[in-house]
């Protein structure tokens, strides 16, 4: 597949589910059973306990005594916990005394934390910037067509921006955000999580990166899920920054956007780097906590005349004659120094 146009790193789908109320408390954030991040979002609400009007709210984690104890119907927190499986309490009392409990159980990977160096830049919440622009992707056949909005749900923030897309004959939508520009950044991290809703025809999923360097060239940070290969892919300049050839190669490491559960969200993190003439090293992609090594080094900047930029794609490619799919993204963290 032609990639020129293609620039987009791999999201990270799907993990939130909303936990059933037990005894009139209910946690939107964090899903239970899900993997996160610290510190990760913690979401919760109750209005009434064994029929009692609620007063007040708190939260624990573990066998700890509570952490915060809220006056009211509502508990929002960023939770801090060390890597490992823990089980967040969610209490609410009732106004005669009820006691109602939700608990939540996590498993907070090393995450970004441990692929960031102290002191990174980054630019948290681009889900909710507002100049997003969609195109399509003249590199996949077919035709595409798309649009993004901001929704409250599903979300993991309450701020989620939705991408909805249809194709004909396995077209891709790519969705383009120019975000500021920094030619001295050499070390990059993305980090996103991203939920795909049921029904969606999606075969590939592309999150790239670009970055005009001090010298004037463009460097193409290319990651995909490639659900025709079943293996992360990585973008490669077999020419030269004047006479480029832009091709995907295969990493070996296993990848299939239709293998991620839909109506969830799922946690992507990738970590590259580059030199002054423009050589990428593919770190790493990690999904959902299970990290897959790429270690790659392969030349990858075009001599485009763009003018100082750093700019993410974040792109949808169908599969079949035709359909159309919904994609959310939040927490969209990108990360430099």
């Amino acid at each position: 597949m032609h990639l020129f146009t293609k620039l987009s790193f791999i999201s990270s789908l799907l993990a939130t589910m909303t936990i059933p109320a037990m005894a009139g408390v209910t946690v939107s954030s964090p899903g239970n059973n899900t993997d996160v991040s610290s510190p990760f979002p913690l979401s919760a609400d109750a209005s009434t306990c064994s029929s009692q009007p609620v007063v007040t709210m708190a939260y624990s984690l573990d066998s700890g005594g509570d952490i915060a104890i809220v006056t009211g119907t509502v508990v929002q927190r960023q939770v801090t916990a060390g890597s490992g499986g823990h089980t967040v309490h969610v209490k609410a009392w009732g106004n005669k005394g009820a006691v109602c409990v939700t608990d939540a159980v996590v498993t907070v990977t090393a995450g970004s934390s441990a692929m960031v160096a102290s002191g990174a830049t980054s630019v948290s919440n681009m889900q909710t910037l507002s100049n997003w622009k969609a195109v399509h992707d003249g590199g996949t056949p077919g035709t595409s067509s798309g649009n993004s909005i901001m929704v409250g749900s599903p979300s993991r923030s309450g701020n989620t921006r939705k991408f909805s897309s249809t194709f004909t004959n396995n077209g891709g939508e790519r969705f383009s955000l120019l975000f500021g520009d920094d030619a001295s950044a050499h070390n990059f991290v993305y980090d996103a999580w991203v939920y795909i809703a049921a029904g969606s025809a999606v075969i590939n999923l592309e999150m790239d990166l670009n970055q005009v360097m001090a010298n004037d060239q463009t460097v193409i940070f290319g990651v995909q899920c490639d659900g025709w290969s079943n293996t992360w892919d990585f973008s490669v300049n077999k020419g030269s920054p004047t006479n480029p050839s832009v091709q995907w190669a295969h990493s070996g490491a296993y990848c299939n956007p239709r293998s991620w559960g839909t109506n969830a969200w799922h946690h992507v993190q990738i970590s590259y780097a580059r030199n002054d003439s423009g050589l990428v090293t593919y770190k790493a992609a990690v999904l959902d906590g299970k990290v897959s090594s790429i270690n790659a080094t392969v030349p990858s900047a075009y001599a485009l005349g763009w003018a100082p930029v750093l700019l993410t794609n974040f792109q949808v490619d169908g599969i079949g004659a035709s359909g159309g799919s919904v994609v959310y993204l939040d927490n969209l963290t990108l990360y430099r120094w």
